[in-house]
């Protein structure tokens, strides 16, 4: 499992994939940054992080897309799967090979907070508003990552199916938006039943919670579920082709 980690965190930055991820991450979260908190003067971060779902649905499964797909463009699957390695091993080292960049990511990304810290008491509309709540910066910080890990994991799920990385990145974006707007469609259904499940369903519903400073234990069994089952079907598809 080291040796994947290492060889993937290696190709991200002996080619342009790992620089090009983290500039592009930078940017969409400076950008969201500064329209939600900055451009209208508070210090309130919440929806910030709440449109951090959407920067996700959209720099992850570009992260994601080579995991296996490229694998198999490039025929070296089979050197993989007849590596003295386990599947579970395989498929686990990539992985955190993906959370590991996302979390430098998440990480630089930290350096949009900095305005509103230093300017809090010199900038007049921000120093009209409540000071920034350091608490509540941490907890949003830690549910993006469990919700980080979600998408990866359904990420490289997708990846081992095709060899196509753009078919990868497009079903992608569409299973997570799915699972981020699923919420929205309880107004239009009748049935308490099917609202409930949608609602359970609904990444962006689980979240809600944090941006309030609430931490939702159910919401991180959730995501640490949804992890678990797509890297299970992950591992479940090399299994069977082992097999063939």
């Amino acid at each position: 499992m080291i040796a994947i980690f290492k060889r993937e965190m290696r190709s991200y930055f002996t080619t342009s994939t790992g620089y090009v991820f983290l500039a592009v991450a930078l940017a969409l979260s400076a950008i969201v940054f500064g329209a939600s908190t900055l451009l209208i003067g508070t210090s309130d971060t919440g929806a910030y992080f709440s449109l951090m779902l959407f920067v996700l649905m959209i720099i992850l499964p570009i992260l994601t897309m080579k995991t296996f797909s490229e694998e198999r463009r490039t025929k070296t699957e089979q050197l993989l799967m007849t590596a003295p390695i386990s599947t579970t091993q395989m498929v686990m080292g990539k992985f955190l090979s993906c959370l590991c960049m996302f979390l430098i990511a998440l990480a630089l990304s930290c350096i949009n907070f900095i305005p509103i810290f230093t300017y809090a008491d010199t900038t007049t509309d921000i120093a009209t508003d409540l000071p920034p709540n350091v608490s509540l910066i941490i907890g949003n910080l830690i549910a993006l990552i469990l919700v980080g890990m979600s998408f990866i994991a359904i990420g490289i799920f997708i990846s081992s199916l095709t060899e196509n990385q753009f078919a990868a990145v497009v079903i992608t974006i569409a299973i997570l938006l799915g699972l981020l707007l699923i919420g929205l469609f309880n107004s239009f259904i009748e049935s308490y039943a099917i609202r409930t499940i949608l609602s359970w369903l609904s990444i962006y519903s689980r979240y809600t919670n944090f941006t309030y400073g609430i931490f939702d234990i159910g919401a991180l069994i959730y995501y640490l579920s949804i992890s678990g089952v797509f890297i299970f079907l992950t591992i479940r598809v090399f299994e069977s082709r082992k097999y063939r």
